[in-house]
């Protein structure tokens, strides 16, 4: 069975090959599961170095929480934490690509000056300059659903159909993002698990993720370590890593192409035999 390609400045992945692995590096000090870890830049160059050496495919780089009921920052700050990290993991790893977490045009701008060559942008350009830049750029983008910003999206979140409400909020985002010119091959999209969507919301979700494929983009999904999960067990940020496996697993087998994560050794252990077990029944 075929599936969607994407392209990534020069190259090319055939996301019915194998399920690519995203690296998450916060270069924040207030994010929910690692805030203030890998503020420091020699520190969260080496994180992203394991990570790359334990297998991402590619590393999203943040310098702003989206975490529920975070505060945003200046452009200028987020700038000073993302741009000298970016600048050196483009130097230190060529061949892996670099994406920047951002809904700033400005702050996008400036990461792909630095060798990004990803906009991952959870308002799925809210700023409509965002498009303009992708465009003109010919940088990849993930296009998010989010229902309200971070600041209040876990204050009474209400879908009538959530599945089909961000199937049909991504389906406009992409159209929106062709009409701008950005080549629709540049496109992925995200259903934005854990923003504005609570439990049962974010089940459901996962649960129809094989929704989405009708779209023709690549399906990211990002569940590592998230408050669901420690709703079902129990559990905090730091002891979720199996819960985000299990996570993983089940969205893989009904269709997601990619996987944005915190612990890649352990997902892309994972992911290679989910592949495995894939391919034996094409």
């Amino acid at each position: 069975m075929g599936g969607p390609i994407w392209r990534i400045g020069e190259r090319v992945f055939d996301c019915s090959e194998r399920t690519l692995v995203m690296g998450i590096l916060n270069v924040t000090p207030d994010s929910f599961s690692d805030g203030g870890r890998f503020l420091d830049r020699a520190t969260a160059v080496a994180h992203a170095t394991r990570m790359v050496d334990d297998g991402a495919d590619i590393l999203d780089v943040g310098g702003e929480s989206t975490r529920p009921g975070s505060t945003p920052v200046s452009a200028d700050e987020e700038l000073e934490r993302v741009h000298p990290v970016i600048e050196r993991l483009a130097e230190l790893h060529p061949a892996v690509p670099i994406s920047i977490d951002t809904r700033k045009t400005d702050v996008a701008a400036e990461a792909l000056d630095a060798g990004a060559t990803i906009v991952n942008d959870v308002s799925a350009g809210a700023d409509p300059a965002m498009f303009d830049l992708v465009r003109d750029r010919e940088a990849a983008v993930v296009l998010m659903h989010m229902q309200g910003d971070p600041t209040t999206m876990q204050e009474g979140p209400h879908y009538d159909d959530v599945v089909g409400e961000v199937h049909e909020y991504l389906r406009q985002r992409i159209e929106a993002a062709e009409l701008a010119g950005i080549d629709p091959e540049r496109i992925a999209i995200d259903p934005g698990i854990g923003f504005g969507k609570d439990l049962d919301h974010n089940l459901e979700l996962m649960h129809g993720v094989d929704a989405l494929l009708d779209l023709g983009r690549p399906v990211l999904v990002g569940p590592s370590r998230k408050k669901f999960i420690g709703t079902i067990l129990d559990l905090p940020e730091e002891e979720r890593v199996e819960g985000t496996v299990g996570a993983v697993v089940w969205m893989l087998a009904r269709g997601a192409h990619l996987v944005r994560v915190h612990d890649v050794k352990e997902v892309v252990r994972a992911v290679r035999v989910s592949d495995a077990i894939a391919r034996a029944g094409r």
